[in-house]
């Protein structure tokens, strides 16, 4: 009979009710909210390598099974992991960052899922670092002496968290990082999509378009110090000056949609109506767009995400707007990565997944009828065993 045992530890309580509810926490999140924020600039960490090669592979094609994108791989560079290789059952192990907003809670619910559809995999624990560097550095430590056969990494903060990787990679214990990077190759596989640059040039670049040389947008990002949102901004501050396009400001929300909110207000009332908004997470949007229809302003071109529901005002609203994603779907690819390194199957190096785009020519594709208003389309949780009942 197979077994599968999940073993979440800390603050227990918190994280049931954080995969269990659509609403934010009250506190913020993130190393602001916790005190472990890093200081950091948007040069700091801008690779104008890396932001080209992310640009070109936009329009690659990838490589894998054509209806299960998390799956697939951009231009994939494959490594041996036959040194790994082992017999089951395994037990995974997993350090996650926190499951302190919404597109983590359902990335959380469908790594589960995933889970469980593997009868190889026997025991499955997980230490939740609720946003802390220092309690992640010790969840690390503590994980690779619990005798886990592969761990699994999704990094509070990029810099801070290196270390901590590196010394689990040196523990014999393969280690596979995804969706925030740590500055080291050490781990046998780095999943995510294509990255911050072509998220955040590509809701610049249609921004651009809609508002003209000289329109205004205002940019909010929501915390400093995480690789793939400082890529985000990175990419379109310098398309915003290329297009000459007029930034005026730059706010951190700290994913605090009434905060978020009381920023646009305030904004509107010193400088009337804002053409654009740039967003490097669209949880906020529609409270950003309340701002708008508060004051009785002309709603704005906006770049958001695939969260329910934006999608759905845009589609009842016809608003001038992009979804640039960051697939939740990516949290299904770690536990199938650590299956096949402990096969000793070949894995990427550098797992890159596709990065949909939603539009208004595929809005309808994406929109999902009856789903709660924080749930994120591209899951890739429509076909799992439970859907849509246990994202609901």
């Amino acid at each position: 009979m197979r077994r599968t045992w999940l073993t979440v530890v800390a603050a227990v309580g918190a994280l049931t009710m954080a995969s269990c509810t659509s609403d934010l926490p009250a506190d913020g999140t993130g190393p602001e909210s916790s005190g472990q924020q890093e200081s950091s600039s948007a040069d700091e960490f801008f690779d104008q390598a890396e932001y080209e090669r992310q640009l070109a592979l936009r329009d690659a094609t990838p490589e894998g099974p054509e209806d299960r994108p998390w799956e697939q791989a951009l231009e994939p560079e494959m490594v041996d992991t036959s040194e790994y290789a082992a017999e089951g059952p395994y037990h995974l192990c997993f350090s996650n960052a926190s499951v302190d907003n919404p597109w983590r809670q359902v990335g959380w619910k469908t790594m589960q899922a995933e889970v469980e559809l593997h009868e190889q995999i026997e025991e499955f624990t997980v230490l939740d670092a609720e946003a802390k560097d220092d309690k992640q550095i010790s969840d690390i430590a503590s994980l690779t002496s619990q005798g886990c056969d592969a761990l699994i990494v999704s990094p509070n903060t990029t810099s801070t968290l290196t270390p901590a990787v590196e010394q689990a990679c040196g523990s014999g214990i393969p280690v596979i990082v995804f969706d925030r990077g740590v500055n080291t190759d050490c781990p046998v596989t780095f999943i995510h999509p294509i990255g911050g640059y072509a998220f955040g040039a590509t809701a610049a670049d249609f921004l651009s378009d809609e508002v003209g040389e000289g329109g205004s947008v205002l940019a909010l990002r929501v915390l400093p110090g995480v690789d793939v949102l400082e890529h985000r901004w990175a990419a379109a501050e310098r398309i915003f000056e290329e297009r000459g396009v007029e930034v005026v400001g730059t706010e951190f929300t700290e994913n605090d949609t009434a905060g978020a909110k009381n920023i646009v207000s305030d904004y509107l009332q010193r400088e009337g109506q804002i053409d654009g908004i740039w967003m490097d997470d669209g949880t906020a949007a529609v409270a950003v767009l309340e701002a708008f229809e508060d004051q009785g302003m002309e709603l704005p071109a906006i770049s958001g995400e695939d969260q329910q529901q934006f999608l759905e005002k845009w589609s009842s609203d016809g608003l001038t707007a992009q979804a640039p994603t960051y697939p939740t779907y990516q949290w299904r690819t770690p536990v199938i990565a650590a299956l096949n390194v402990l096969e000793g199957e070949e894995v990427p190096s550098e797992w890159i997944l596709p990065q949909p785009v939603v539009t208004d020519d595929n809005l309808d594709r994406y929109l999902t009828a009856d789903m709660p208003p924080l749930h994120y389309a591209l899951c890739g949780c429509q076909d799992m065993p439970g859907f849509p009942q246990r994202w609901q």
